[in-house]
């Protein structure tokens, strides 16, 4: 079987990589001709856990190939992937004039039947729209080529992507025919062959599952965030709050570790597209409001917690960042609790030293030459007046707190993911401050 992915950015690549794992015959397609010649030769622009191996892999095989042609991408394939990047309007709406780019060019090119599925995260509607687009192509061609459309959303955790991708908990595919529905299935055998559950449904609905998922994740962090706040000015302890509502099984431990905020490509934005396709139709999503706005000031925690330590004045004031990236396991900075509380502590006047992992290079294109960027993380905390954990990247748990005391002009630590022990911090002589911790 031969299918093409078009868009090699984080979903698309995964996608295209992992179903070569399994047999297909991939060809990813993308309009970045350096970005193709990298993949070409094996080399993965995003950093993803256990991606490089199994590229290059199918690279070898011959079942992985890249281009910048979508024509050659397309001929005998019988599934299109379209998975390019839908990016938030200035009114909070899903962008999809790359989607529908792409429509038109799949439109112009098929020769054959073809079943066209959406990878991105798309409005409902969407898959309308794009067989209108290709529908419109074939006409001015007058061709009498057939196509379907289906619906096959992605539910990849960055840092786990190509596990989540290999080991599903679900596959969710949209489709209106058997014949669609059939195809579908025959890419998906051998995850059905390993009781992965593939639930099929109609289109809309597969659409409409990928927004609430995440509108339903980012609910329970914002929850839990608020939670909190509220242990901060309670005195109570979140973490005891945490497993006492975690072990009811109608709540579950999942989703609910307090932190400085969600961040990343999917949900900031995907909240923002489902408020905004329910307030066309003249429906208000209040719960999912409220999640954007508590998620709205939780990113501004850590740094009302700094600034209160330092009485308002921040000026001349060094800080220690552990963590750029929204989340470990990735590079990705997309908006990040740490890349806000850095630009909030440089308009106060601070001065920056900041370490990330893997995050690094990501992190210039958006904060530039105004901070200095560490060797490793006990360089970002030589000389600071306090130290910001934002993100929970392994190698920070278990730091030599003696060797940051003689490094620090101030032993101060603002855990902004809640992973150290304040007890044992005093014990090191730091004062600590949590979210939601005694």
């Amino acid at each position: 079987m031969k299918i093409a992915v078009i868009g090699t950015g984080y979903v698309g690549l995964v996608t295209g990589t992992c179903f070569s794992e399994t047999g297909v015959n991939v060809v990813c397609v993308d309009k970045d001709t350096d970005k193709i010649l990298k993949l070409k030769t094996g080399q993965v622009p995003i950093f993803e856990p256990g991606l490089e191996p199994i590229l290059k892999r199918n690279i070898e095989k011959g079942r992985l190939l890249f281009t910048s042609d979508i024509k050659e991408a397309i001929v005998d394939s019988e599934v299109i992937f379209i998975a390019v990047g839908t990016p938030p309007g200035e009114d909070g709406s899903a962008d999809l004039k790359h989607v529908l780019a792409v429509a038109s060019e799949i439109g112009q090119e098929i020769t054959g039947y073809v079943v066209v599925a959406t990878k991105s995260t798309v409005p409902v509607g969407t898959a309308e729209k794009i067989r209108k687009t290709i529908q419109t192509e074939l006409d001015k061609r007058n061709s009498p080529v057939s196509f379907d459309m289906a619906s096959n959303p992605e539910f990849l955790k960055e840092g786990a992507a190509v596990e989540d991708f290999l080991r599903p908990e679900r596959i969710i595919i949209g489709v209106d025919n058997e014949k669609t529905g059939e195809t579908m299935r025959r890419l998906y055998q051998p995850f059905v062959l390993n009781n992965h559950p593939v639930l099929f449904m109609d289109i809309a609905s597969a659409e409409l599952t990928k927004y609430a998922a995440n509108a339903m994740l980012a609910t329970r962090i914002s929850f839990i965030n608020e939670m909190a706040n509220l242990c901060d000015i309670l005195g109570a302890d979140i973490n005891m709050v945490r497993r006492g509502i975690g072990s009811d099984s109608r709540i579950g431990s999942k989703f609910i570790y307090p932190g400085s905020g969600y961040g990343g490509s999917c949900f900031p934005k995907d909240v923002k597209a489902i408020i905004k396709t329910a307030g066309d139709l003249g429906y208000e999503l209040n719960v999912i409001k409220a999640v954007e706005k508590a998620n709205d000031f939780q990113k501004n925690v850590i740094f009302n917690k700094i600034h209160s330590y330092f009485d308002g004045s921040l000026k001349g004031k060094t800080i220690g960042i552990w963590g750029l990236s929204f989340k470990p396991k990735t590079d990705d900075t997309r908006e990040s609790s740490s890349i806000h509380l850095i630009n909030r502590l440089i308009d106060s006047g601070a001065v920056i030293r900041a370490y990330d992992p893997e995050a690094m290079e990501e992190a210039k294109k958006q904060t530039g030459d105004k901070i200095y960027y560490a060797t490793d993380q006990y360089d970002a905390v030589k000389g600071a007046d306090a130290m910001a954990l934002m993100t929970e990247w392994a190698e920070f748990h278990l730091p030599d707190f003696k060797k940051m005391a003689d490094l620090m002009n101030s032993n101060v630590i603002f855990d902004g993911r809640n992973i150290y022990d304040p007890a044992e911090l005093q014990r090191n002589g730091f004062e600590y401050f949590g979210i939601g911790r005694r």
